[in-house]
């Protein structure tokens, strides 16, 4: 259960290393892997014309290799994260800064198949149907995990609370987003932005979940290790074949 294990690794306090991808699907490419390296992949649909659909067969492949495989969703919808929960290790759900929305979403995810005036009864009461529910569900989804990105200012300012929520078991800045919102677009050195990831991670650690940020340079995904991230996303498929061609063949049309 490859969720579990990345869940279990991110409850003892364990650096957790993965990438996004984009755009491969092929499921053999998990054969050149190296064993050891990649602890999850975030599959994402998000800026191409695949769907999440075509990520199933790689899904599999990376379960056969050990490796968690999350997928983030097109939409902030709780019926959309259970559906991708039902097929996936976990779910990452872009631009969450809302409380009670937050709630919604990781229930969504870790309280399957519980939905409706009972999902409402529980959140608000903590009250369940049954023990014996109470544990099926537990056990259910003891390998789902739900990870919400933190893109905004008022995602920060509620962020205290959105750590608090039972089933958080990490939160995941996009920088780009973050960045725009605060005015300083794609600008990921200066040191506005550095803060605030600074300040993401400072509270999450204070409620013992993980917390990371998405990098395409090994300077900024360093410099946010050293922050204290034990989410560490870095890069995706598509920059990690530009910067290969870029550097062989740089060298390459030198001689």
């Amino acid at each position: 259960m490859s969720g579990k294990i990345l869940k279990d690794k991110l409850l003892q306090g364990e650096t957790v290393y993965g990438t996004l991808i984009q755009h491969t699907i092929c499921p053999s490419i998990v054969d050149f892997i190296p064993n050891g390296f990649l602890d999850f992949v975030i599959v994402t649909a998000e800026h191409t014309s695949l769907d999440l659909t075509d990520f199933m067969a790689l899904r599999y492949a990376l379960t056969a290799k050990g490796i968690a495989c999350l997928a983030r969703t097109h939409s902030r919808d709780p019926a959309d994260v259970a559906k991708v929960c039902d097929s996936f290790d976990g779910v990452v759900v872009p631009y969450v800064e809302d409380y009670e929305h937050a709630k919604q979403l990781a229930a969504a995810a870790v309280y399957r198949p519980l939905k409706g005036k009972v999902l409402d009864h529980v959140l608000e009461t903590g009250e369940w149907p049954s023990k014996e529910t109470e544990q099926a569900i537990e056990k259910k989804n003891e390998g789902t995990v739900f990870i919400p990105m933190i893109e905004s200012i008022p995602g920060i300012e509620n962020l205290d609370k959105i750590c608090s929520i039972p089933g958080v078991d990490a939160v995941f800045v996009g920088p780009g987003d973050l960045s725009v919102n605060m005015g300083i677009p794609k600008k990921y050195d200066h040191p506005d932005l550095i803060k605030m990831i600074q300040r993401v991670i400072d509270t999450a650690n204070m409620h013992h979940v993980a917390a990371g940020c998405w990098f395409g340079n090994t300077d900024q995904a360093l410099r946010t290790i050293r922050q204290g991230a034990r989410l560490v996303v870095y890069s995706n498929d598509g920059l990690f074949i530009q910067k290969t061609i870029e550097n062989s063949f740089g060298e390459l049309r030198k001689a």
